[in-house]
């Protein structure tokens, strides 16, 4: 099947077949596409109109679309059906990990009335469970569909077990051995399953060397660890070594995602997760923060440039360069800062000391203020006939560099070390700092250069 291809041709022809009730027509457009597609589709409809869909789609295909659907366009979707619909025709032919995403989003109360009529009692314990974890945690990740042996089990038991258990699985990464109280021993791969004779024991094939993780190990060191060791699936363990679920490769992209949007967000100078179809009320109040922090950062900017206003008087032509000198100090903080972020967030930083690093930086920062000092050096030396000037730029250049290259440094690094996400170290706060302490170096070299010359 090829990719889809949503055009608003396509919807209005839907459109027109869901007014006109024709049900043939609407599953010949919608019935074969993915759910992810099918989500897309339903999201250009009004609320009625993806209802209607939804009704005419199987049990699993209406599940699978409406956990792609985004939250606010699901949200409104729930507002119109009957919690007993959500709870026996949608949650319960999720997979646990799905079904307690979707119902995270909903009020307590509604949550409970879901829960209580799910028809499959254990489905419904374990989606509570799930909901107890946070959801940036393993525990909030995991799904509990799994295929489970015993290692006690012969061959012949346990592919007789595996194929009740592969009713609720979609997928089969690996087969997780336990032993009789559920402890964790290893994997079995389908290659031994398949070659060893019918009466081996599982506990002569299984591999012990797997990686796992806590139900309360944090979501990005789950995806860091799924990362570097190429993972499509992980086991989850409590403290004590049960086998509670397992972490599938497309729960880890979507935390990667969300953590990249994250951070893109925050160096952007946005303090909230929002996006592009949020109200103008949160979107504001997203925006708002950084945006007052620059502005006190641009009056203190005011303020350092008063305390020069009589060098300014007589040296007019200092003036020209200080938009340049901020914008400059801007960048090279920005750069710094982006580079020890992303270290920081992939672990490729390795274990170079917080010395290693700067001493690194001060390197780049030397060979960069070198050339620019230098390229502005000979500028000022062809069109502006004042060796004051000149070198004063020149300096100041150079000395802005070093310093917004190892402040972009030490920040995140500094964020780091104290817990706090060092994206914050980015963006506005780098600039606004930068800005202001360029400005105040480049008008004190200045100063002292034009006195003495």
């Amino acid at each position: 099947m090829q990719s889809f291809e949503l055009t608003r041709a396509y919807i209005e022809g839907l459109k027109e077949a869901i007014e006109k009730e024709d049900n043939a027509k609407v599953l010949s457009m919608v019935g074969d596409l993915r759910a992810a597609d099918i989500a897309d589709v339903t999201a250009e409809l009004e609320t009625e109109e993806a209802q209607f869909v939804y009704s005419l789609l199987d049990k699993e295909t209406s599940a699978d679309a409406i956990t792609e659907m985004e939250e606010d366009e699901r949200e409104e979707l729930f507002k119109e059906l009957p919690p007993e619909y959500i709870a026996r025709e949608l949650i319960n032919n999720m997979d646990s990990d799905d079904a307690a995403d979707v119902l995270s989003e909903l009020s307590d109360e509604l949550q409970v009335e879901i829960l209580q009529k799910i028809p499959d009692i254990e489905q419904a314990g374990d989606i509570a469970d799930l909901l107890a974890y946070d959801e940036n945690t393993a525990g909030g990740l995991m799904a509990t569909e799994l295929i489970r042996v015993n290692i006690n089990w012969n061959i012949f038991t346990c592919l007789r077990e595996m194929r009740k258990q592969a009713e609720n699985v979609d997928e089969i990464y690996y087969v997780y051995a336990v032993d009789d109280n559920n402890i964790f021993k290893g994997t079995v791969t389908l290659k031994n399953l398949l070659l060893a004779p019918g009466t081996t024991k599982i506990k002569a094939i299984y591999d012990p060397d797997n990686l796992t993780v806590h139900t309360d190990t944090p979501a990005a060191e789950v995806a860091s660890i799924m990362e570097k060791y190429n993972l499509v699936a992980l086991p989850v363990i409590d403290n004590i070594g049960r086998l509670k679920g397992r972490i599938t490769i497309d729960d880890i992209v979507d935390v990667i995602r969300d953590e990249a949007e994250k951070d893109y967000q925050l160096m952007s100078g946005i303090s909230e997760d929002i996006d592009s179809d949020d109200n103008v009320w949160m979107l504001t109040r997203a925006r708002i923060p950084w945006l007052i922090i620059a502005l006190f950062g641009g009056i203190l900017g005011s303020m350092v440039i008063s305390q020069f206003t009589g060098e300014l008087s007589l040296y007019p032509q200092l003036i020209i360069f200080i938009p340049m000198i901020t914008a400059m100090g801007g960048n090279v903080g920005i750069q710094s800062s982006a580079i020890i972020v992303q270290g920081l967030a992939n672990n490729s930083l390795g274990l170079e000391s917080t010395a290693q690093k700067l001493t690194k930086e001060l390197g780049v920062a030397v060979m960069n203020g070198l050339v620019l000092s230098s390229l502005i050096f000979a500028y000022n030396l062809i069109f502006t006939h004042s060796y004051a000037l000149t070198i004063s730029v020149s300096v100041a250049l150079f000395t802005v560099i070093i310093f917004a290259s190892i402040f972009g440094t030490i920040v995140p690094l500094f964020l780091n070390r104290i817990k706090i996400d060092p994206a914050l170290a980015t963006g506005p706060f780098i600039t606004t700092v930068d800005d202001i302490m360029g400005v105040l170096i480049y008008l004190m070299i200045g100063r002292q250069l034009f006195e003495v010359m």
